[in-house]
């Protein structure tokens, strides 16, 4: 992770870059930690992510938040920018994600509860998104670019009420991810 002039800018090398020849894609946990001691309350963030250059296909500018990681286990929501301009209307309604990382990836999410924790949004590559999450016992909200609604709605924390930690900056493979105006703010 460094610091620009976009705020922290955080990218994976490309030794870590997914490659679905040797494996089944999926969340992972590449993050810059903030070590906070999160279990509800609220995280905000301004997020913008472009594709790496050299980007594989499969590629979507993977950012997010993830909160109460507690070391091995953590729960994100995160977008694929690529996704929300897509002329594909199904890609375009797989632009937000809810995952719980390491059990809850998107492909279980996906294929146990089709359409349940992910949803279409007005996002774009290399554009700012304000992400705010409101986070209480399981319930988890998901709001974008300050809008009064939220676009996804967590009723079952995958990891459960209890669960605390910290938050993290996560990034997916071939990401080129900005981060700014961070708050937490714990309950």
């Amino acid at each position: 992770m460094t610091k620009d002039t976009d705020g922290l800018r955080l990218s994976m090398p490309r030794q870590y870059w997914q490659d679905p020849s040797r494996e089944a894609l999926a969340d992972r946990d590449f993050m810059a930690w903030l070590p906070v001691d999160f279990h509800n309350g609220v995280i905000e963030a301004e997020v913008k992510a472009e594709l790496a250059p050299g980007a594989p296909a499969f590629a979507r500018g993977f950012v997010g938040l993830a909160f109460r990681y507690d070391g091995t286990q953590f729960e994100s929501f995160y977008l694929r920018p690529t996704n929300g301009v897509a002329d594909d209307q199904v890609r375009r309604n797989h632009a937000v994600q809810y995952a719980a990382f390491p059990d809850w990836r998107f492909d279980r999410l996906r294929r146990e509860s089709p359409e349940r924790y992910e949803t279409a949004a007005d996002i774009a590559p290399d554009r700012w998104v304000h992400m705010r999450i409101e986070v209480k016992g399981a319930q988890a909200k998901l709001y974008l670019d300050h809008r009064p609604s939220p676009v996804l709605i967590v009723n079952d924390l995958k990891l459960g009420a209890d669960l605390r930690g910290g938050v993290g900056l996560w990034i997916e493979t071939a990401t080129i991810a900005h981060f700014r105006n961070i708050k937490v703010m714990p309950q």
